[in-house]
């Protein structure tokens, strides 16, 4: 991805969580000298990955597979002193976009639908291998239970949420209709580097192409 998209996205998200009356933390809305000024007092947040996260995945093709997340708050698996016991994050999605096939093996997590809507989110089961397999899915949606076949789409409309339990392989993003969306993730601690397992050729994290100055630092640059 350039720099220049990655800054053009930030400068929507903040636009469209304005938009429905929503703010970041503060740090989300530092200028580049303030995110100098201030690199001594950013190690634990450096540790966290705290921060914007702008990614294609590798595909190429941001308005099909991709996303902006911003994590708000989170701990460390290896290390509960450091952070909180928990996740949260925001994702934001044009309609169109998705996030690849993809599950958790450590990672229970709440997707909430906070603005915008409804999400459409499809669900496997995986085996011990990390393969779909063709067997119905159980879940939750906010305390009550639900059993889908697999691949079948889920509509998660706005102020409700589904919960998603390790191996449960998922993909989501507005359904078609529906807008740009702002969704919400709980969940136990986050560690993106380890625990995100693609069902189909991904990279987490695209290399950026610098064809400009940043308006804010991604959270692996902090």
């Amino acid at each position: 991805m350039k720099r220049s998209q990655v800054n053009r996205e930030i400068r929507w998200a903040r636009e469209l969580l304005a938009k429905h009356g929503m703010r970041l933390p503060d740090m989300a809305y530092w200028t580049p000298e303030e995110w100098k000024k201030r690199e001594s007092e950013l190690e634990t947040a450096r540790r966290l990955m705290l921060g914007w996260d702008i990614t294609d995945f590798g595909s190429g093709d941001f308005s099909r597979l991709g996303a902006v997340l911003y994590t708000i708050r989170n701990g460390l698996m290896n290390d509960p002193g450091v952070g909180v016991p928990y996740c949260e994050k925001l994702i934001l999605m044009r309609e169109g976009q998705r996030l690849p096939d993809h599950y958790h093996v450590f990672k229970t997590e709440d997707i909430i639908c906070r603005a915008g809507g409804p999400i459409a989110v499809r669900l496997w089961n995986t085996d011990c291998e990390g393969r779909a397999t063709d067997e119905d899915v159980r879940v939750f949606t906010d305390g009550i239970a639900r059993t889908l076949k697999a691949g079948e789409t889920l509509f998660v409309t706005q102020g409700n949420s589904v919960t998603l339990t390790p191996r449960i392989a998922h993909i989501f993003g507005p359904a078609p209709g529906s807008g740009d969306c702002v969704i919400g993730e709980v969940s136990k601690v986050n560690d993106d580097r380890t625990d995100n397992y693609f069902l189909e050729e991904t990279a987490r994290f695209p290399a950026i192409e610098e064809d400009e100055p940043a308006v804010a630092p991604l959270c692996g640059e902090i």
